[in-house]
């Protein structure tokens, strides 16, 4: 018989080499798996970086707007006082345009004042109920008067109204 030559490895010897080469290619796919994960974390980080600085950005007038509220609430004092003593004068109406300019500006950043008169529905929250009355000519639950205006900074209850509340009839 004639001798036959094969070049094939044998069977122990490729086991072995590829046993090691299915191993480094398990390896080599966690790693890129596990790149994968971390490349998708580092993303989502930075989306949420980004979101946050976007918030921080939005909302960052809040601290000036809530001091500055103040000073707004005494010109709408001094114009009420004015009103009701009669006066147009120079004073009344110089009051009146600063007033006004405030909320020109307020509006530029967002801040607006909330809807709120006598017989609106009370919603907690939009409104802070200072105390409740007795009242026939408004349902229980509606606001008879407002005592201070409240504010909103885009989506956001900066300083809720202050209200009385109707209780029911007296």
């Amino acid at each position: 018989m004639p001798e036959e030559t094969t070049n094939a490895i044998p069977v122990d010897a490729e086991t072995g080499e590829l046993a090691a080469v299915r191993a480094k290619l398990a390896a080599t796919e966690q790693e890129l798996a596990n790149y994968k994960l971390k490349l998708a974390d580092f993303d989502n980080a930075r989306k949420r970086m980004l979101r946050d600085a976007e918030i921080e950005r939005k909302y960052a007038v809040e601290p000036l707007a809530r001091d500055l509220l103040e000073a707004l609430d005494n010109l709408d004092r001094a114009l009420a006082a004015a009103k009701k003593a009669g006066d147009t004068g120079p004073l009344a109406v110089g009051v009146s345009a600063t007033a006004t300019k405030f909320l020109d500006v307020f509006k530029r950043h967002g801040i607006t004042r909330l809807e709120c008169a006598p017989g609106t529905v009370f919603d907690p929250n939009l409104h802070q109920a200072v105390t409740q009355q007795p009242s026939s000519e408004f349902e229980p639950g509606q606001v008879v008067q407002v005592l201070q205006q409240g504010f909103v900074l885009h989506d956001r209850v900066l300083r809720p109204a202050s209200v009385i509340v109707a209780s029911g009839a007296e």
